[in-house]
């Protein structure tokens, strides 16, 4: 997806329309200046056109503020890393000197840019923007983060401005389903690609964080065919310090979304860790399939049912989402590697699974039948027709009388009944009920 970085100086309202942008109240908004620290990313949609979104800290120079130099060099970084620019001013204070040099980057960065003057709440405060032509970045759009206004041509503006996305130019083999390695840092990814293509594809050293891209690479043996994408290790944000390693983790979380499969590689020795939970909520979040790969299997000291409680403890820490397959393997004497695929196939295949209306009734409305939903308040609700949505991942409509009165227990009851009547392993399932 395209990326749209929101930048200005402190307090010119980026946060209030980042919110409005990705329908969420996702950035602190206050009237202190300088709220805002760290980037925030989020998706937004206009008129059938998604893209990411990055909210910065304010831009200033020479002040009192201690994280200064931090919040410009994330700016400048933001700068580079999008497609196009927003940059926001604001028309009661008129033209800073913060105003003028954040310009002077604009021009220089050569990016498409689009100049928003904030807080153009009543008519009469329209002649107070003219004064941001001399800016020198074309055309100005008035606008008002907090109520709304005119942010809807602003936004027919940025999706006219934002490159064409050509997926087949983009992508050679569009057609192929896209397996993706995900995981920290040194835990084997660019280890499994080069095992797995049988070639030193990817250079591999003990040092955390060698690899630095997102790279793809066709895979056709043994039956399968596919592209397999090796990507850089995700580390806390609060350990990304260099300006390359954030490079790396936005194009992995880019190839997260762009994937079919994941698979998401854990280190044996260490197990499942708050960062490893951190790139599987990223995989749920955007509703791909994935498979759980426990790399360097050879290191752990094993009992007879080692593994048995290994599967077991990984099982309670991803519940409820924990209808997976778990693989233990040692890349480096290729212990199980062709398993890893093997998997992640049957997982490809589960989740482009599309199940006929009629087939999905005859299995279902019986057990429905059986244990009907919960009465509430007197009130009986009927399901009486059930059908699967032509999304990307499995997503079923449940039609009924009433269904603001099914709860989340009984909708894990259907997710549940899905899953052993056709295999779903491995994927998300997203159970929705419709008035009938």
């Amino acid at each position: 997806m395209s990326l749209v970085a929101i930048v200005g100086r402190p307090n010119v309202g980026k946060s209030t329309l980042f919110n409005r942008l990705v329908g969420m109240r996702q950035a602190i908004v206050d009237e202190t200046a300088g709220v805002t620290r760290d980037r925030h990313y989020g998706r937004c949609e206009w008129c059938g056109t998604e893209f990411s979104v990055v909210d910065t800290g304010g831009y200033t120079s020479n002040s009192d503020d201690i994280f200064e130099e931090e919040i410009r060099k994330q700016v400048v970084l933001a700068i580079e890393e999008a497609d196009l620019v927003l940059f926001m001013v604001e028309a009661a204070t008129g033209i800073t000197d913060y105003d003028e040099e954040i310009a002077g980057i604009l021009r220089k960065s050569k990016k498409p840019v689009i100049l928003a003057v904030n807080k153009i709440d009543t008519g009469d405060k329209i002649y107070d923007s003219y004064q941001f032509y001399s800016l020198g970045l074309g055309e100005i759009w008035n606008i008002s983060a907090a109520n709304g206004g005119g942010t809807g041509d602003l936004l027919d503006e940025i999706v006219r401005l934002l490159p064409a996305r050509n997926g087949a130019a983009d992508d050679e083999h569009p057609e192929l389903p896209h397996f993706t390695i995900v995981g920290k840092p040194n835990v084997g990814k660019s280890s499994l690609t080069n095992a797995l293509l049988g070639k030193d594809r990817n250079i591999v050293t003990p040092i955390a964080g060698t690899t630095r891209d997102s790279i793809a690479t066709l895979y056709n043996k043994f039956g399968h065919e596919f592209m397999l994408v090796d990507t850089a290790g995700m580390r806390k944000k609060t350990k990304v310090h260099e300006d390359l390693e954030f490079y790396s983790v936005m194009r992995s979380i880019r190839a997260i979304e762009h994937s079919d499969v994941c698979i998401l590689m854990i280190d044996a020795q260490t197990g499942i860790e708050a960062q490893d939970m951190s790139i599987f909520n990223l995989i749920q979040k955007n509703r791909k399939a994935c498979v759980v790969v426990v790399n360097k299997w050879d290191t752990v000291e094993k009992t007879s049912n080692t593994m048995k409680e290994y599967t077991q403890a990984i099982k309670e820490r991803l519940a409820p989402n924990n209808d997976l397959p778990i693989i233990f393997t040692s890349v480096l004497n290729k212990q199980r590697i062709m398993d890893v695929l093997d998997a992640a196939a049957r997982v490809y295949d589960n989740y482009s699974r599309k199940i006929s209306t009629s087939k999905l009734n005859e299995e279902m409305l019986p057990e429905i039948e059986n244990y009907p939903p919960p009465a509430w308040k007197g009130k009986y609700v009927k399901i009486k027709y059930i059908t699967q949505l032509p999304t990307r991942s499995p997503s079923f409509a449940f039609f009924c009388n009433l269904p603001q009165y099914v709860k989340d227990p009984y909708k894990r009851f259907l997710e549940n009944k899905l899953r052993s009547k056709f295999d779903f392993l491995g994927c998300p399932v997203q159970i929705y009920l419709r008035q009938k």
